[in-house]
């Protein structure tokens, strides 16, 4: 068994399917963007936390000299602040969504990954986790991530998240094009 279906409208007695519109979402992650700079004077951003969280899990399980040996880790030190409860609540937002809307699953492949490159779960997992690799790193690269330096310095007019922007879209059209491709 590959998929399991939670039905979450049954767990929170929700009567029916929500559809949550991109322009109702859109307009909440702009206001959230108000609402944090107002109250905690940052930006909304995801990717220094996640590396932080990395840091923290780095040193339970390699020791606290390996992380107090990484350069970046120095810099950026795990630590229980405004960072990791909108990582943490970025989690569990979703999570509420997906119950709420009763579309709640675990998948280990989904099915458009099924169609074009089969059912292989080791397969998928390791492109996962090289995606996710390269992902995060890019991110740590630019300085920021879609919500950081897509959102947050756009919301600013800073040339970085515009130029952020005009990147992703066309690059993220290409990779799709190109990962997803009827076959000839």
């Amino acid at each position: 068994m590959t998929d399991i279906d939670i039905e979450g409208a049954a767990l929170l007695a929700v009567p029916r399917r929500i559809d949550w519109k991109p322009y109702l979402a859109g307009a909440g992650i702009g206001v959230l963007s108000w609402v944090v700079f107002a109250v905690v004077a940052n930006p909304i951003g995801i990717t220094t936390a996640m590396s932080q969280a990395a840091g923290g899990a780095t040193a339970v399980v390699a020791g606290n000299d390996v992380v107090a040996g990484n350069a970046y880790w120095k810099i950026h030190p795990f630590k229980l602040d405004y960072g990791m409860l909108f990582l943490v609540g970025t989690f569990l937002g979703a999570l509420a969504s997906a119950l709420a809307a009763g579309t709640f699953r675990v998948e280990t492949i989904p099915g458009g990954w099924r169609e074009r490159f089969g059912d292989s779960v080791p397969k998928r997992m390791a492109a996962a986790f090289a995606g996710g690799v390269l992902v995060m790193y890019g991110a740590r690269m630019a300085g920021g991530c879609t919500s950081g330096n897509g959102i947050s310095q756009g919301l600013q007019l800073a040339v970085v998240g515009w130029t952020f922007l005009a990147v992703m879209f066309p690059v993220g059209i290409a990779t799709a094009l190109l990962l997803f491709r009827r076959p000839a």
